[in-house]
């Protein structure tokens, strides 16, 4: 039987055309038909392709004039959004979980304009914290719009942390990232192992789910942590 092609196989070598200057900047690229006569797959499968690399800025696509090479193609970095044990165990050190406090809210003044929530929405909130070989790796605030995810009032958070249990149980589908560098106060250097003053980062991301406001959380990292990507 033979393989079918994934659109990640044309993407890619689609995208080695281009870099190689098989395609150079500015030329046209065949159709979507003749590219799938090629590769012998289906048409939605080179058009899911050339979407990606629309996004990641190697082509640009106009209907009825074709797919072209951008000019001036661009990569964009990709930051992925990984689970606090998840980082914890690629360096192959012991995860640990501990749940600090939780407790139902109605929305502050601050977070009802970070979410665009009612002023008497209520909120789940939760103070976590993640460890490393019982080190402080991650100390996890977070706010959920229980009108959005009804179900997490009464789920079971005290073994894994709620950003675990919202990607199985009830994943967002937009979400804005913002870091910032901070130095610890008094609580964050107790949480943290640490002196107050000490700086730290600190990532903050609002999430919804088709268009409705679900969740804000701040994790603050423990001293020293670094942020990789890769484009």
């Amino acid at each position: 039987m033979q393989t079918r092609i994934s659109f990640q196989v044309v993407r890619d070598e689609v995208k080695r055309r281009i870099e190689s200057r098989i395609w150079p900047q500015g030329s046209l690229l065949p159709t979507e038909t003749q590219l799938a006569d090629e590769f012998n797959c289906a048409r939605a499968t080179v058009n899911r392709a050339l979407r990606e690399l629309a996004e990641q800025g190697f082509v640009e696509r106009k209907r009825k004039s074709g797919t072209r090479v951008k000019k001036e193609p661009r990569k964009q970095a990709k930051l992925e959004i990984s689970l606090a044990r998840q980082i914890v165990e690629s360096q192959n050190s012991a995860y640990r979980y501990a749940l600090v406090e939780r407790k139902v809210v109605y929305s502050p003044g601050w977070l009802t304009s970070q979410l665009d929530v009612e002023p008497d929405a209520r909120v789940l909130h939760i103070i976590c914290m993640h460890y490393a070989d019982n080190r402080p790796f991650q100390l996890e605030e977070r706010w959920i719009n229980i009108d959005a995810v009804p179900e997490v009032e009464h789920a079971d958070l005290d073994k894994s942390g709620p950003h675990e249990w919202l990607l199985n149980a009830a994943p967002f589908t937009e979400a804005e990232i913002a870091f910032c560098a901070i130095s610890a106060d008094s609580r964050l250097a107790e949480f943290m192992g640490t002196t107050t003053g000490t700086s730290m980062i600190q990532l903050e991301r609002t999430t919804w789910k088709n268009g409705q406001p679900m969740t804000f959380a701040r994790m603050t990292h423990h001293p020293g942590f670094r942020i990789r990507t890769r484009y």
